[in-house]
């Protein structure tokens, strides 16, 4: 009797840690043939971040960023001085919210530095992680320089702050624009299927098709 064949592991894993007192989703991302990967978000609560490296034996080899709010990107600096590894993302847009990291740090009770990244983005550019490649879509709305990161084979993508279960960033922030971020998820995110997964800023997991039936902000019947 033949044994059942083991299904092969698929491409890119994802393990989803809350930190920072605004519960932000600090994703991380690896490669299952390399197990390399990166953190997207590093927003705070190290310890926690360390502590994932450990228990999926995972080599960081980069953190992504998708915009500048202190919640995504306050500690990133730190923990890539401290990895080693460089900093990609966001769009240069987002330029005017890390460089205000520090103030905003002391505004929200995190621990916020401001850095460069080692690479900005642009619409259309990909990251790598190990052997997987995701493509780099700018949204901008919630933040002029938001970025989100589309892995096409996995049918998977992490939007920020862009879109939640049920819900939409916030446009009332400084350089915000609500117009925008409708256009964003409308024009950018719906094109690449109803089939994706995708993880939020904050919050849990859905899908772009079931946003489009349900979401009281973007579904195709509030929006028609």
């Amino acid at each position: 009797m033949t044994e059942p064949a083991t299904p092969p592991a698929p491409p890119l894993k994802v393990a989803i840690i809350p930190v920072t007192p605004l519960q932000q989703n600090c994703t991380l991302v690896w490669c299952t043939k390399t197990m390399r990967g990166a953190f997207i978000d590093a927003g705070g609560d190290l310890a926690l971040l360390r502590q994932a490296i450990a228990k999926t034996g995972v080599t960081i080899e980069k953190l992504l960023v998708t915009h500048g709010h202190i919640d995504h990107c306050g500690a990133t600096g730190a923990f890539a001085r401290e990895l080693g590894v460089p900093i990609e993302g966001p769009e240069e847009a987002d330029r005017f919210w890390i460089a205000r990291l520090d103030e905003d740090g002391r505004k929200y009770g995190i621990d916020g530095q401001v850095f460069e990244p080692t690479r900005w983005l642009h619409d259309g550019d990909t990251v790598t992680i190990g052997e997987c490649t995701l493509d780099v879509v700018h949204c901008p709305g919630h933040t002029p320089g938001h970025v989100v990161f589309f892995h096409a084979a996995s049918r998977f993508a992490i939007v920020g702050d862009v879109l939640f279960q049920g819900s939409i960033g916030r446009t009332d922030f400084p350089l915000g624009n609500h117009q925008q971020l409708i256009d964003s998820i409308t024009q950018k995110l719906w094109p690449l299927g109803n089939d994706v997964t995708f993880v939020p800023g904050h919050g849990p997991v859905s899908t772009f098709g079931r946003e489009r039936q349900t979401n009281s902000y973007v579904s195709d019947y509030m929006l028609a």
